[in-house]
C-alpha cells in the first residue's frame, strides 16, 4: 500500500488559517486536516477544531462566528451572502465523530494518512469528509469571486453523535435569528446507502428520517438462592419472554407514502430481475422472502423502512451470581417512522408486543418532524448529480438513523435533505463504513463531492 500526504502545509495568516492556493482549497487537504483533530465524544472537546476551521474562513474573507454554551464544545456560523434573489440555504456538518477504542484498526484513526488513494482515519465518512466538500465549495466561490442566487450559511456544530444538546438543540432554542428566512438546509446522509452498487450506481437523497425513542423496559419477578431452579415467573424468564416478543425486530407493517414513493423509483431504477423483486416488496413488504438473493444488509435496511422498529442493546440486572435477580432493566432502540406517528402510538403498539403490565420508561424521545417533501429543490439535488454522474440515478431515500436535521426541521420548520454526494466502485458500501474500524473515503469522492456542492451553490450545473 502506497501512503501519501497532500503536501506541505499552505501558508497560513495569522490566524492559522491556509491560505487561498488551490492545495488550501482542496478537500482532501481539509479533511485531513479535520480528521488530524481528536474529536471523539464523549467529551468532544471540538473547541481547537473548529477554530481552526474559523481560521480557514476568516482567513478567505468569508464572515464567521462563534456561539456556545460550553467553551470547550463552541459551535461556528459562517455566512457567504448573496445576491438575495433566493432565500438562505443552510448546510450544517457536526465535528464530533464516534469512540475507537476496542476497534481494531489497520491504520492511526486520527493520523488522516492518504493510502491507494483513499483518506483513513475516523470521521472520513461521517462526517468530516462531507464538510470538507461544503468547506470546499465555499472556499472554491470566494477565490473565484461567485456570488450566490442567495446567503450561504455554514452551521458547524459539535455534539451531534450523542444528543445535539450543545450543538443543534443549542442553536435552535437561542439562535434561531441565524436562520432566518432559510427554507432549505442541506445535512449529512445518515448512512442512507442501499448496498445494490453492483445493479446501479445509486445517489441517494435522504428526504426523511426515522425518530428516536429510547424506551426502558424493567421485568420484576421473585428472587432466591440460584442453587435451585428459576421460578417460572422469575425476572429472568419474563425477560426471555420478551426477547423473543420482539425478536422480528419490529411492531408492524405500515407502508407510508414517502416509502412507498422510494421503493417505487428503486425498482425502476434497478434491472429487471432485481428491480421486480423490490416491486414485489413493496406490494406485498409483509413477505420479506421475496427480497431473496439480495444482500442481507440491504434486506434489513428495507426491512426497517416498513415498520417501527425495536432493537435490544443494553441488559442492567443482578446482585451476585448465586441470585437470583429480582429486578432486571432492559434498554430498547426504538425507531418510528416518518409521518404523523406520536410517541403514544409507538408505545401502544410495544406494549401490546411485550406485554402490557411490564413498565416502560421513554428516556429519550425524537422530534417530530413536519411530513417530507419532493419538491423544486429536490429536483435542483438531483440535476446536479444527473450532470456531474449522468449514469448516476438520484433517489428520494428514508434513512433508519436521525441526523441533526430533525432539529432544524422540527423547530425552525426547514425542509432538510441528506446529501451526500459520492461517485465510487460498485463494490464499496460507504454506509459499512459508518462508525466501524477502518473508517475511509476515495480522494476522488471528495473531489466529487466538492464540485457537486460548488455547482449547487453557484447555479452553474
Amino acid at each position: 500500500m502506497e501512503s501519501t500526504d497532500t503536501g506541505p502545509e499552505p501558508a497560513t495568516n495569522a490566524s492559522g488559517a491556509g491560505d487561498l492556493s488551490a492545495q488550501g482549497r482542496s478537500p482532501v487537504w481539509i479533511a485531513q486536516r479535520l480528521i488530524r483533530f481528536n474529536t471523539v465524544n464523549p467529551p468532544g472537546s471540538e473547541a481547537e477544531c473548529v477554530q481552526w476551521i474559523r481560521g480557514v474562513l476568516d482567513g478567505a474573507g468569508i464572515e464567521t462566528r462563534i456561539v456556545a454554551c460550553d467553551p470547550r464544545r463552541p459551535n461556528l456560523i459562517a455566512r457567504l451572502p448573496g445576491r438575495g434573489l433566493e432565500p438562505p440555504l443552510l448546510l450544517h456538518a457536526h465535528v464530533d465523530v464516534v469512540p475507537v477504542e476496542g476497534q481494531k484498526w489497520t491504520r492511526p484513526p486520527f493520523a488522516g494518512e492518504v493510502v491507494d488513494g483513499e483518506l483513513w482515519g475516523r470521521g472520513a465518512v461521517d462526517m468530516k469528509g462531507q464538510l470538507a466538500m461544503m468547506m470546499a465549495a465555499l472556499l472554491r466561490m470566494k477565490a473565484c469571486g461567485e456570488v450566490p442566487a442567495g446567503d450561504i450559511i455554514l452551521a458547524v456544530v459539535p455534539d451531534e453523535e450523542t444528543g445535539s444538546d450543545v450543538g443543534s438543540r443549542f442553536l435552535v432554542e437561542q439562535h434561531p435569528e441565524f436562520f432566518e428566512g432559510v427554507r432549505y438546509a442541506i445535512g449529512e446522509d445518515g448512512g442512507a446507502e442501499l448496498g445494490v452498487g453492483r445493479y446501479a450506481r445509486i445517489h441517494p437523497i435522504v428526504v426523511a428520517e426515522k425518530r428516536t425513542c429510547w424506551v426502558r423496559l424493567t421485568v420484576r419477578g421473585p428472587g432466591g438462592h440460584a442453587s435451585r431452579v428459576a421460578p417460572g415467573s422469575g425476572a429472568v424468564g419474563r425477560l426471555r419472554r420478551v426477547l423473543e416478543s420482539i425478536s422480528s425486530g419490529g411492531l408492524g407493517i405500515e407502508q407510508t407514502p414517502v416509502v412507498d414513493l422510494m421503493l417505487k423509483e428503486l425498482a425502476n431504477a434497478l434491472p429487471s430481475g432485481v428491480g421486480e423483486r423490490i416491486d414485489a416488496f413493496r406490494n406485498n413488504p409483509a413477505d420479506p422472502s421475496v427480497l431473496d438473493g439480495l444482500e442481507e444488509t440491504t434486506v434489513r435496511y428495507l426491512r426497517s423502512l416498513v415498520q417501527h422498529t425495536v432493537s435490544a442493546t443494553v441488559l442492567h440486572g443482578g446482585t451476585g451470581t448465586n441470585v437470583h435477580p429480582t429486578e432486571i432493566t432492559l434498554e430498547l432502540d426504538g425507531r418510528v417512522l416518518p409521518g404523523e406517528y406520536t410517541t403514544e402510538e409507538f408505545l401502544t403498539l410495544l406494549r401490546q408486543q411485550v406485554g402490557a403490565d411490564l413498565d416502560l420508561e421513554l428516556f429519550v424521545e425524537g422530534e417530530l418532524s413536519p411530513p417530507p417533501r419532493i419538491d423544486a429543490f429536490y429536483d435542483r439535488l438531483a440535476a446536479v448529480l444527473q450532470a456531474k454522474d449522468p449514469e448516476g440515478i438520484p433517489l428520494p431515500l428514508v434513512t433508519t438513523a436521525s441526523t441533526d436535521a430533525r432539529l432544524f426541521s422540527s423547530r425552525l420548520g426547514i425542509q432538510c435533505f441528506g446529501w451526500m454526494p459520492l461517485r465510487h466502485g460498485p463494490d464499496v458500501v460507504y454506509r459499512d463504513r459508518l462508525h466501524c474500524p477502518d473508517e475511509r473515503i476515495a480522494v476522488s469522492a471528495l473531489e466529487f463531492g466538492a464540485d457537486c456542492f460548488h455547482a449547487l451553490l453557484s447555479g452553474t450545473h
